[in-house]
């Protein structure tokens, strides 16, 4: 039996479970298994590589000495545990102490401590749990290579059913997706770039950029570049079940103490705690987005940056937070972020202002489907210059494809056209031609022409607000002057006068307002970067609501051409008249 079947058998023998409920209850179990299984398996190559390793778990409760079957006399394998015994050790003996073992005692406890603190045993029958344990004994042997090898496929088996189940899909970004993210950002492990992801999920990014650094791997490598590996990769995982996933990915990856993969809310995080040791140089993420912090979360963010919604609140932290000077970033984000104007459009222009936004991928509905169907889009952006020219990518559907689904999901080779049009970054894409998929907007030209048109209205604004201000002060003043007189007559005076002020004030303030949203009305749309292909073929659509939106569209406009014509009539008509009236 292969993996692929081992893993689908032991879905099975839980489904005749009544404790475990649900895809996310069988693989939130499975997978806390199999790390434990995986990190016994690992734990026997450090101590052949190390003779005084000591490991972290008392010795009971190492897979070895509890779950792993044992030959007796006659070699015929047993269990260690008796299945009327075993659910008892579970949750009596083995879940309270890996609960409350000391993260402060090392790294490797650390790991222990965050993938066990909320993770549950939901199995109530021991003759099932036996059957699980025995399916894993046949089928996961870390030490065999080819094995190895196939544990990342059955990983992604997990990762795929864990995409269906319910709102759990939020955690998966598909494969292609990451490995083209990856290998375009393209950390280089000679130069010991810190990659990092601030909302790991399962790991994706990180496994793929853990690949992307192995293939830097040469004959002249030493043992300290496949060492440094574990040290340029971080993540940060608020939820259990991904971070679990995660932890157990990265093991599957080589990485022998996971503990830069922290299990915590990046965003719960207070805005000044962040130093600048902690920036990286690639940053790679699919920030979970549609969704919104509790509140109190990001309460202490720059006034103009304040946001509940995660995606914005994450892009916020990468650009003032999370990346080096000249840094490079990767970031999955949905079309509402770029066509999204108040606090999205604030956004954009804190991206495009400290960072190069150099391309942008557009991507087709259904990538991300059964999660969402929304239209996604790749961004690549560096930090440290302000963004001049942007390239747009239109990632088209293969031959024949009218969507993605679960069963054909987009795939790496698809991305070949991209990388083939990519170019080079040190020569600011000099190579890059337009397309009927590509196109570029020269966006300084843009900021400068609509900073042009904008500024006399806030010059106007500012203006009429230094006036206002002015009026408030006399009113203030002659507050003041009314201290200590009685007089009544007087204080009538005054009262009126300084009524006649504020009147003043606010008719110059709101004069000030429409002065102000005018300019805003001409500066603020240059940041809506939804921007249709302007060297796309034009599709003719026979669907009839779609002719009918057409339709009543053309009699607008033309409706809006004769009132145009009929106002040029009446005017020149008027002029004529006037002019025979005056001979």
């Amino acid at each position: 039996m292969n993996l692929s079947s081992t893993i689908k058998s032991i879905q099975d023998i839980m489904r005749k479970d009544d404790g475990v409920d649900g895809d996310a209850q069988r693989i939130g179990q499975l997978t806390w298994m199999l790390f434990l299984k995986v990190f016994d398996q690992r734990e026997e190559e450090w101590e052949d590589d190390d003779n005084d390793y000591q490991s972290p778990l008392p010795e009971n409760l190492r897979w070895r000495n509890w779950a792993a079957y044992k030959s007796d006399e006659q070699g015929k394998k047993k269990p260690q545990i008796q299945a009327s015994e075993l659910i008892a050790f579970v949750n009596n003996q083995l879940f309270p102490t890996l609960k409350e073992i000391d993260a402060a005692d090392g790294p490797t406890q650390k790991v222990i401590k965050q993938v066990f603190e909320d993770s549950n045993n939901y199995m109530k029958s021991g003759p099932q749990m036996l059957a699980v344990i025995e399916k894993l004994e046949e089928a996961i042997n870390f030490h065999d290579f080819k094995a190895r090898i196939h544990l990342g496929d059955v990983y992604e088996q997990l990762l795929s059913d864990l995409r269906g189940a319910g709102n759990a899909g939020e955690f998966y970004t598909p494969r292609a997706i990451t490995q083209f993210m990856v290998q375009t950002l393209n950390p280089n492990l000679a130069k010991r770039e810190t990659v990092l992801d601030p909302a790991c999920g399962t790991g994706g990014f990180l496994s793929a950029a853990i690949d992307h650094f192995l293939r830097q791997l040469s004959d002249k490598s030493g043992s300290d570049d496949k060492r440094a590996i574990e040290d340029l990769i971080r993540g940060m995982e608020k939820k259990q079940l991904p971070h679990l996933l995660c932890t157990t990915n990265m093991l599957l990856h080589g990485i022998e103490v996971p503990s830069q993969i922290e299990r915590r809310n990046t965003l719960g995080r207070a805005w000044n705690d962040w130093n600048a040791n902690e920036k990286v140089d690639c940053l790679v993420t699919n920030p979970p987005f549609g969704g919104y912090e509790d509140d109190g979360v990001g309460s202490d963010y720059p006034g103009d940056l304040k946001t509940r919604e995660t995606a914005d609140m994450f892009m916020a932290l990468i650009i003032k937070k999370l990346l080096k000077e000249d840094g490079r970033a990767a970031v999955v984000l949905p079309d509402g972020f770029m066509f999204g104007d108040g606090i999205k459009g604030k956004l954009k222009e804190l991206l495009l202002s400290e960072c190069n936004l150099h391309t942008v991928i557009r991507l087709p509905k259904g990538v991300f489907a059964p999660y969402t169907t929304i239209k996604t889009n790749l961004l690549f952006f560096n930090k440290g210059k302000p963004t001049e020219t942007i390239w747009f990518y239109e990632h088209p559907y293969p031959s024949g494809y009218k969507s993605y689904s679960k069963t054909k999901p987009i795939r790496l080779e698809e991305f070949e056209a991209e990388k083939a049009w990519w170019g080079k970054e040190d020569n600011d894409f000099a190579d890059r031609m337009e397309s009927e998929l590509a196109w570029k907007v020269d966006f300084k030209t843009l900021k400068q022409q609509a900073e042009a048109a904008a500024k006399p209205h806030w010059d106007k604004s500012e203006d009429l607000n230094n006036q206002a201000a002015a009026l408030e002060n006399q009113v203030r003043d002659l507050r003041t002057s009314l201290t200590g007189i009685n007089d009544a007559e007087y204080r009538k005076k005054v009262e009126e006068q300084m009524a006649g002020l504020r009147e003043q004030a606010d008719t110059l303030r709101l004069a000030a307002r429409d002065a102000q949203a005018a300019g805003d009305r001409l500066y603020w749309p240059i940041y809506n970067l939804d921007m249709k292909n302007p060297n796309a073929a034009v599709e003719e659509s026979h669907d009839p609501d779609v002719l009918l939106d057409k339709y009543k569209t053309l009699l607008g406009e033309i409706e809006e051409t004769e009132n145009l014509l009929k106002s040029e009539l009446a005017a020149a008509l008027a002029h004529h008249f006037t002019a025979e009236a005056e001979a």
